[in-house]
């Protein structure tokens, strides 16, 4: 119901811009966009054609809204809305953001642009943003806000809240972060403890010592992880002397599932791993998407191939030919299923290192169970669909399909298993690589049982 709303009240958003558009009715559009949410604001852009998004981003007032919209937007967005703006505007509108959502907008232009309008800026923001952008692109460092402060361990609560009072500007001052004499981060306190605890207890008597903390350089699907596990509303980012760079908020945090999961998602597919895949052009798309239709190609001929190799058993019994894609299409399924679910639990920390043989095991008691299931079934139609066939035809493929499904999830939960251990985003293994080795086993252990059990 909540969704249903969504959509329609969008939709409203989205006829009441473009008849404003129509009309160029200026001042109209100015107070809508005021009106607007810069979240909804970003939904109905991707709506807008090229001109109709330069006209409405043209007229936005660089009072805050403006950066706030455009960190909403998706990275190629961004760079075609700023291509033509100049140094100035673009600077006029990032000026009074925070330094990481300055870096993202900036990370999105030419290096030569992202200059210019780095220039412009004052000179302790030039070296802030230098600094974030300086990090890897999926980094802690990169999407980390700097705007954090720390309070002494000796500070009392009462000297806390009055410190606190003065910090407006700071981000996420739901948890207290506090350090020692060097500076280091010791603890960290929640704002509900120091709102309820005797003025006169200093930080350190109430803050919590065992913190979970993250280099510049971690991986930004680690810091994911670690807030989904711990439900925590932001992580500390921390440099080789334990002393706070910045904090990754919860808000930047599923941003990061998001393009994860949708990155995980297209390369199960195999559409590569380009997060704005639909916002390329056909011949990008295409591109992207040739290397894993190849690695379909090859497995395709690689079964012609095979199937070529036993010409014989087919032009002797050619109701053979009638489950050939039964047997490709039933492994291809669940071998993908298998794949999707273990990618998934890597992803998620539900499968943990030390546990792949044991979650294995309980795959391959699943393919041995549908396997046996599907391959009673498919047995009795073949034996009763062709009569006057040799009466093996039914177990020959009652048992090719067995095996085919079980050969299909344990190569769907080995391949991604064993990618981890090498350090290869397990991701891969889900789309083409894994229905296309599937698809040449599976055939190939179809006519070699029937080669077995048929007297052809």
């Amino acid at each position: 119901m909540r969704k249903a709303m969504f959509e329609h009240e969008i939709k409203i958003l989205r006829d009441t811009f473009a008849r404003l558009l129509r009309r160029n009715a200026h001042t109209n559009l100015v107070k809508l966009i005021r009106k607007t949410h810069p979240a909804d604001l970003a939904v109905v852009f991707r709506y807008f054609n090229d001109e109709e998004q330069v006209q409405v981003f043209s007229i936005m007032v660089d009072d805050g809204q403006a950066v706030e919209f455009l960190v909403e937007l998706d990275d190629t967005l961004i760079a075609n809305l700023l291509e033509d703006e100049s140094p100035e505007r673009i600077a006029t509108v990032i000026q009074e953001s925070s330094a990481n959502d300055q870096s993202y907008i900036l990370g999105t232009l030419e290096d030569e642009q992202a200059h210019s309008v780095i220039e412009l800026l004052k000179t302790e923001e030039q070296e802030e943003i230098e600094e974030l952008m300086g990090y890897p692109e999926d980094s802690a460092g990169a999407m980390m806000t700097t705007n954090v402060f720390t309070l002494y361990q000796n500070t009392t609560c009462r000297d806390a809240l009055t410190s606190l009072q003065d910090q407006s500007e700071a981000e996420m001052v739901f948890y207290l972060y506090i350090t020692d004499e060097d500076d280091r981060l010791v603890g960290v306190a929640s704002l509900r403890a120091l709102a309820t605890t005797p003025a006169d207890t200093i930080l350190k008597n109430i803050m919590v010592k065992r913190v979970h903390t993250v280099r510049p350089e971690t991986d930004q699907e680690e810091v994911a992880q670690i807030v989904a596990q711990y439900n925590y509303l932001a992580v500390p980012v921390l440099d080789e002397d334990d002393q706070l760079l910045g904090i990754v908020t919860v808000d930047d945090v599923v941003d990061v599932i998001r393009e994860e999961a949708t990155e995980d998602f297209l390369q199960m597919a195999g559409a590569g791993k380009d997060r704005e895949i639909l916002l390329k052009s056909s011949w990008e798309n295409a591109r992207a998407r040739l290397p894993w239709l190849f690695a379909s190609w090859i497995g395709g001929i690689f079964a012609a191939s095979i199937i070529g190799t036993f010409e014989h058993l087919l032009e002797s019994m050619i109701a053979l030919a009638a489950f050939i894609p039964v047997i490709i299409g039933m492994g291809g399924n669940i071998g993908t299923q298998s794949s999707t679910i273990i990618v998934r639990g890597i992803a998620t920390g539900r499968i943990e290192i030390g546990s792949e043989l044991k979650v294995m095991w309980k795959e391959v008691r699943v393919g041995i169970i549908l396997g046996a299931l599907y391959g009673l079934l498919l047995g009795a139609f073949a034996k009763f669909r062709f009569i006057d066939a040799d009466p093996m035809l039914g177990v020959v493929v009652g048992l090719s399909i067995g095996c085919s499904m079980l050969l299909a999830v344990a190569v769907g939960t080995f391949v991604p298993m064993f990618l981890r251990k090498v350090d290869i985003d397990p991701a891969i293994a889900s789309g083409p690589f894994v229905t296309t080795s599937i698809d040449i086993l599976g055939v190939l252990f179809y006519f070699v049982i029937a080669e077995y059990f048929l007297s052809i």
